[in-house]
Formats: C-alpha cells, sequence, structure tokens
C-alpha cells in the first residue's frame, strides 16, 4: 500500500521594528550632546537605512522522508501510526510510506533505476535476500552515530534504550567490524507452536528432548497426525541457528556463521543434519507442495486442524492466523527447541526484523531521526498494541495473554541465541540461504539425500569464507 500524507508549512510572522527605536536612554543622551550638523548627519543615514527587520524565527524545512516497510504479521496500520505520530513531532516533515507484503517486488525496480527509499524495514532471512544483497555490495550507511542520537522528545540516548545483546551481533554489526549497520526492530522468541489443547486431550505430554519427541511422532502417527511441519524452509533459519547452538554452543555457532573452515563436516554439526533429516520423515506430506509465499498460511492451518503437532515459527503467528478456523479446544503451546544432546541446553533463537538506511539515501539525516524515533515510547507503545514488541527494557512486563506465554521462554529456561551469517562480498551462484535453509524441501521430498545437503553446504561455506568481509 502507498500513503503519502500532507504536512502544514507554518511560518513564524516577521515582526518589524524601526532601528532608531531601539536605542536605549544612553543613546539618547548622547545624541542630544551631538551638534546640529552631527545630528543632521545622523538623521540623513537614518532614513537611507530605512528599517531594518530582525531574523524571523526559524521556520522548519519542508522534507519528504520516503519510508518502506514490510507488512508482516503485525499488518500495516501500526506503520502508519508511527508516522503520522513522527510527521506531529517533525514540523515540516512528509513521511511517504510504502508497506507491502513483498517489498522487495515493489522497491527494487525503482532502487535499480537509482530511486532509493530512505529508510527501509526489511529483515534479512528472506527469500529474496534484498538486505544481504546490499549489505553484500556495501550500500548500507553506518549506523553506530544513530546509538549516540538522544531518541526524539526523550533525554536518553538511543544506545540504552536498546535491551543488551542485541548490539553485539552479526545482526546487527554484519560485517563482524563493531560497526552496526542493522537497527534492531520487533523482537520474537522463535521455537515450536502447538496446539496444547489436543496434547490434554490425548493425555501426551510435552517432549523435553528429541527421543521423547521420536516417541510423541510414533504415537501420533497411530491416530492419523504428523509430528511436524513447517511454513517455508525460511523458517528454518531460526529453527537450525537453535539446533547448531544446543549441538555445540555458543562458540561452535559462531564459527558456523563465520565460515570455518571444516565446520560444517564436525560432529556437532552432522548431528544436526541427522535429526533434521530423521524429522523430514515425521513431517506432514502436503507440507512441501504448500511451502510457499502463496500457500505457506495452510501448513501453519495443519496445526489449528490437528493434522501436525510442531510448527516452528516466530510470535507473530497467533495474529497471522486469528482468523483461522481451528479445532475445539484449541490453546497455542509454544516450546523452546529440545536439546540435540542428552543433557545438553534447549535453545531458541531470538528472531528480530531490522532497519536500515541505503546509502543512496536522499536525506540520510532525517532518516536517522527516524530510526532514532523507532525507540521513543511514543512509537514503541504504538507497536506494541499491534503486538509488535520493540527490544526496549520493560517492555514485555506490560504483555498478556498468548505473547506473556511466547516472551516468558527464557524465564523457563531456554538459551537465547542471535545473530546469522556473516556479511560477504557476493560470490556468484553461492547463497548460503539456499544452500542451508531451501534444500529442507528436496530433503522431506527425499530427492536429496542428508550427506549430499551437508557436503554441499561445507562446500558453500568453503567458497563463502574468503569473501568474508
Amino acid at each position: 500500500m502507498k500513503r503519502k500524507a500532507l504536512s502544514l508549512l507554518l511560518v513564524g510572522a516577521m515582526a518589524a521594528t524601526v532601528f532608531a527605536g531601539c536605542g536605549g536612554d544612553d543613546n539618547k543622551d548622547a545624541e542630544t550632546n551631538n551638534n546640529a550638523s552631527n545630528n543632521e548627519n545622523n538623521e540623513s543615514a537614518s532614513s537611507e537605512e530605512g528599517t531594518t527587520t530582525p531574523e524571523s524565527e526559524p521556520v522548519a524545512e519542508e522534507q519528504t522522508l520516503k519510508v518502506a516497510a514490510l507488512e508482516g504479521g503485525y499488518g500495516a496500520d501500526l506503520w502508519n501510526e508511527v508516522a503520522e505520530a513522527f510527521e506531529a513531532s517533525h514540523e515540516g516533515v512528509t513521511v511517504e510510506l510504502t508497506v507491502d507484503s513483498q517489498l522487495e517486488d515493489v522497491i527494487s525496480p525503482s532502487m535499480t533505476a537509482g530511486d532509493y527509499p530512505d529508510v527501509v524495514h526489511l529483515a534479512t532471512g528472506r527469500e529474496k535476500g534484498l538486505t544481504e544483497t546490499l549489505t553484500k555490495e556495501n550500500a548500507l550507511l553506518p549506523l553506530t552515530d544513530v546509538l549516540d542520537m538522544t531518541v526524539p522528545g526523550e533525554s536518553v540516548t538511543v544506545k540504552d534504550k536498546i535491551l543488551p545483546g542485541f548490539l553485539d551481533t552479526l545482526g546487527t554489526n554484519p560485517y563482524n567490524d563493531g560497526v552496526t549497520y542493522y537497527a534492531p526492530m520487533f523482537y520474537s522468541p522463535c521455537g515450536l507452536f502447538y496446539n496444547a489443547g489436543l496434547l490434554k486431550e490425548k493425555g501426551w505430554d510435552v517432549p523435553k528432548t528429541w527421543d521423547e519427541m521420536w516417541a510423541l511422532g510414533d504415537k501420533a502417527k497411530e491416530e492419523g497426525i504428523a509430528l511436524f511441519t513447517y511454513p517455508t524452509t525460511g523458517y528454518f533459519d531460526a529453527f537450525t541457528y537453535a539446533l547448531l547452538s544446543s549441538a555445540g554452543g555458543s562458540d561452535f555457532y559462531n564459527k558456523c556463521m563465520t565460515y570455518e573452515d571444516g565446520i560444517w563436516e564436525s560432529a556437532e554439526a552432522t548431528s544436526v543434519f541427522e535429526l533434521i533429516g530423521k524429522l523430514a520423515t515425521y513431517t506432514e506430506g502436503t507440507t512441501v507442495a504448500n511451502a510457499n509465499g502463496d500457500n505457506f498460511t495452510k501448513n501453519q492451518q495443519l496445526i489449528l486442524d490437528n493434522k501436525a503437532i510442531f510448527c516452528p515459527n516466530g510470535t507473530w503467528l497467533p495474529g497471522e492466523m486469528a482468523d483461522a478456523p481451528r479445532a475445539d479446544g484449541f490453546e497455542w503451546g509454544f516450546m523452546a527447541v529440545p536439546a540435540v544432546t542428552a543433557g545438553g541446553e534447549s535453545t531458541s533463537f531470538t528472531f528480530f526484523e531490522q532497519m536500515w538506511i541505503p546509502s543512496a539515501a536522499q536525506n540520510p539525516d532525517m532518516a536517522k531521526e527516524f530510526v532514532a524515533y523507532m525507540y521513543s515510547d511514543e512509537a514503541a507503545s504504538i507497536f506494541a498494541k499491534a503486538g509488535a514488541v520493540q527490544p526496549i527494557p520493560g517492555m514485555s512486563d506490560s504483555l498478556e495473554g498468548d505473547n506473556k506465554l511466547f516472551y516468558s521462554i527464557y524465564d523457563d529456561g531456554a538459551t537465547a541465541v542471535m545473530g546469522g551469517f556473516a556479511s560477504t562480498n557476493p560470490v556468484e551462484g553461492v547463497s548460503m540461504a539456499d544452500t542451508l535453509f531451501a534444500t529442507v524441501d528436496s530433503v522431506v521430498s527425499g530427492d536429496t539425500k542428508v550427506a549430499d545437503w551437508q557436503a554441499a553446504v561445507e562446500e558453500a561455506s568453503d567458497k563463502l569464507r574468503d569473501a568474508m568481509n
């Protein structure tokens, strides 16, 4: 959708004052002591100068700020409201807002022609990889100085409004050089969603380990229920990241994200590939056919209809399926990904969306002001009404209902995992997202063997290592 709001330019009235009348009493006394000739000269000079006008009150410069935002599970209304609030607090600024669920398709043609948005809200990990492409091309503006800006309308800096950990990750510093290029936006614990009502009805326990998962899958299969489904293979990013961290810990995870030689052939990585390969055999049969941008909700519907038990997703899922039909007694359940090894940690990848500024933005200063405004209490409250939670201290305290359940996952012992692959220069024909995640469809369908998949990921990692920024 397109939105262009009209702004009013308020012009301060200009007050004219006669220069001769601005002097004080001392000036008048000095003038009295002058001789007549000098007095006449002064009057003549005054007449030639005429009157002068002091500087008028500053007038806000009229600007149009182009903001492009993904319409995700939270809808588009929140962006309209935030844009209006920003305009109200920034005199003379008009926000030209573009919001679309397929944002890449809308803005890419204009960008190719040299017409860039000033601010873009579009996360990494999407199928078309636009954010990653611009990152690889070094086409983003650094945002480190934004962190030191004062939040508009407040007295605190941006970095002091962001939760610890969010600025120390490849998810914000894609070149792993300490420079922030992505501003962390709405965050969401990712894990496995299920119908808690179904498990209660059947008397099945929520599995704590993968051995218990397989046992549950066997029980469910006897009743015609699959253990697993997924919306699209894109959702395997958060799921796989959680598994990798559980299998080898944070150091191992970071080595995977930075393409260390041989890391994908390690025992820890092998355990993850084999686990997903086994999970493929427990996946509902229609999943692959519907695992695309047009039909992914059909896969999500499977857990509402009790045709599959678990589905990896983020906290936007209930809102996305709010109007969908569901089985009697349906109740949202949410759990972390079980530990890969016995005695290991259950994990939940913290997905957060990202906002960035193209280096070709026409209004970079106002764009930075807009990014800083995203962390204001005013903006955060608008987002929260739509269920979009900013990484700001205290925001989760006010959550209720299902969201309270979802955001308490870390309170229940799950280890948080953040950050994705390090940015690289473009390598023709190589995409880690395609190789590691998109291949899952063919693994589930049986067209690709797990060992071949693993080898392909190691090969892609080898090619990306030297290209890492």
